[in-house]
């Protein structure tokens, strides 16, 4: 399996486990969001991935996405996503995850004028075990 692959499985199953998260989203975290999905919820984003010494570099993009709590459950959402990552211990399948880091973050109204879009980054590096 990909590092790449490895990391996105190892950070679904820790967001999906992690209660200060599913407080807020339930399970609706997702890699490809239903046509019917309901708000408040998660979605694994924008990846890239390149050539680090010795293993990879990943740049995670994440965004969560709700309507009836507005800018500040866009906030919270965000804070426990940072929170549930940064600098966690994940185990990946056939790697070993050197960091993973908080980069930033930003919330914005959508163009329909009722949802909000907050959006995350992080980094990490990984090693092939």
């Amino acid at each position: 399996m990909s590092a790449d692959l490895a990391l996105q499985k190892a950070v679904f199953a820790r967001l999906s486990s992690d209660a200060a998260l599913t407080a807020l989203v339930a399970a609706r975290i997702h890699d490809n969001p239903p046509g019917d999905v309901v708000h408040p919820y998660l979605t694994l984003g924008e990846n890239e991935t390149r050539d680090w010494p010795a293993g990879m570099e990943h740049r995670l993009t994440l965004h969560c996405f709700t309507r009836g709590g507005g800018r500040a459950e866009a906030k919270a959402i965000l804070e426990a996503v940072r929170a549930a990552l940064h600098d966690a211990a994940l185990v990946l399948e056939g790697h070993s995850l050197v960091n993973l880091r908080f980069l930033d973050a930003q919330t914005r109204r959508e163009a329909d004028g009722i949802t909000w879009r907050g959006t995350i980054r992080l980094r990490a590096v990984t090693e092939e075990d």
